[in-house]
């Protein structure tokens, strides 16, 4: 069992790569909610995070009306 399973689920249901998900949860952000507390740019610069998978957590974040820190 990698250490990342229990804490990238809601990452993996919404579609993201790996590399995605381990970026995400080494920058503790466990789900959408959490990337209110960063910036667009702060994420983009989060190593294994890709345009697609940014692109992918823009729908979300609009869909949940979720807006990043400026």
């Amino acid at each position: 069992m990698s250490k990342y399973e229990d804490d990238e689920e809601e990452w993996r249901a919404i579609g993201l790569a790996a590399p995605a998900r381990r970026a995400l949860v080494d920058a503790k952000l466990y789900k959408v909610s959490d990337l209110r507390k960063i910036s667009l740019k702060d994420l983009e610069n989060l190593h294994g995070m890709g345009k697609s998978a940014i692109a992918r957590i823009k729908v979300v974040m609009h869909g949940k009306k979720i807006t990043f820190r400026n």
